[in-house]
């Protein structure tokens, strides 16, 4: 019999393992797949943001669902003891723009690395796949393996969401969870790319846009704005502001999204810019002269939208023209009708209620010895280092209150 077992070799896994097994702990590491960590040595394009350098604070504005759930686990557990974790480990790290944390190799190898090796150093890993959770009395008691059956008065579950599944992120905590009682929120993806209506995504497909507004409305509410990077897909659109929209916007599609293609200059700023091009280039061709507001690929789609002749004399353009230039550059609509699946999100909205986990250890209010960890319970952030840092932080905390 060991004293801990714990479900998932991912972040929250690893970590609760390797915290649990410093404070004396016999721990049992279990994962299904034949490499620890997989998730992790594809995050952040395979950088690896592991954290935000911010405050508590910060944090706390940065998490959409749940926030206050974590407030005892991200004392227990900062940002800055997880950037003093991997450093007193030998990984050097760097601090980007919007404070988000990367190893100074850019290799989410050495981070999904460093937890292999601490986790196998001090825990005693197997690789099986768990069939149920064995209780008694209202307690956890051991877990029933493909393989074998072991026992254990504590067991970590941290098994991930159902976000890429082909790191074996595949809802298994979900299934387990819910066998014994817990509520499960229904799981959805969130930091997921955005489906579109109509084609004009589709052409400008594959254009990346920086510096842009965007800003979800529905109903003549503002859900979510921001500034940033987008990229336009087959399907709609993706990018960092995105992805950050779809955590906010949660369920409430369709909703319009209102792209600024100029947002540091306001509509009188852009006309007096337009009329000096046109002052500048009065032979040219509406088309040409869009050539030094857009990129190349946006100007047949602009062109359209704004309804003026592609040959126009730039010297012929109108006032009212002018308007419709400005209005577009300013404004231009798409109707988002929902997301991609949740296979697709780099992490799941959803899972295991919080009402019933206690979060000052993490352990489950309805089950003795069973506890929860990571992206299994119903909490998630915007990108940015933010959610890895909720693994870290739900783990450690759990593989304190273990043992």
């Amino acid at each position: 019999m060991t004293d801990v077992i714990v479900i998932g070799a991912g972040a929250a896994g690893m970590m609760a393992a390797i915290t649990a097994a410093s404070n004396g702990a016999k721990v049992m590491l279990i994962e299904k797949n034949k490499e620890f960590g997989l998730k992790i040595g594809i995050t952040g394009k395979g950088r690896c943001n592991l954290t935000n350098n911010c405050t508590l604070n910060e944090f706390m504005e940065n998490v959409p669902t749940n926030p206050r759930f974590l407030y005892r686990a991200l004392t227990d557990f900062s940002p800055e003891d997880t950037m003093e974790f991997f450093t007193s480990r030998g990984i050097p790290l760097k601090t980007e723009r919007g404070r988000r944390v990367f190893p100074e190799s850019d290799s989410a190898q050495d981070i999904r690395h460093c937890l292999r090796r601490e986790a196998e150093k001090s825990c005693k890993c197997v690789r099986d796949t768990v069939i149920e959770l064995l209780t008694e009395n209202g307690a956890v008691v051991g877990v029933r393996c493909a393989n074998k059956t072991y026992y254990s008065s504590n067991v970590i579950i941290a098994t991930g969401g159902m976000s890429y599944p082909r790191t074996g992120s595949t809802g298994d905590g979900y299934r387990l969870a819910s066998a014994v009682g817990h509520t499960i929120v229904t799981p959805c993806g969130s930091l997921v790319p955005l489906v579109c209506a109509g084609k004009t995504c589709r052409d400008l497909m594959g254009l990346s846009l920086r510096n842009i507004g965007v800003r979800f409305v529905k109903d003549g509410k503002t859900l979510y704005s921001d500034e940033g990077e987008l990229l336009f897909t087959h399907f709609g659109v993706s990018g960092p502001t995105i992805l950050s929209a779809s955590a906010v916007i949660g369920k409430n599609y369709p909703v319009t999204m209102h792209i600024d293609l100029k947002p540091a200059l306001d509509h009188e700023t852009l006309d007096k810019r337009l009329l000096r091009d046109i002052g500048e280039n009065i032979n040219k061709i509406y088309s040409n002269l869009l050539s030094g507001l857009l990129p190349t690929k946006m100007i047949p789609v602009f062109i359209s939208l704004s309804e003026i002749d592609a040959n126009k004399k730039a010297n012929e353009i109108t006032k009212e023209e002018r308007k419709r230039i400005c209005v577009t550059l300013k404004n231009l609509s798409f109707t988002v009708t929902g997301t991609r699946p949740v296979e697709e999100a780099i992490v799941t909205s959803g899972g295991v209620s919080v009402k019933e986990i206690n979060p000052s250890t993490m352990e489950s209010r309805l089950v003795k010895g069973l506890y929860f960890a990571g992206e299994v319970i119903d909490v998630d952030a915007y990108t940015g280092g933010y959610n890895l840092q909720i693994a870290f932080s739900t783990g450690h905390l759990a593989g304190e209150s273990v043992y």
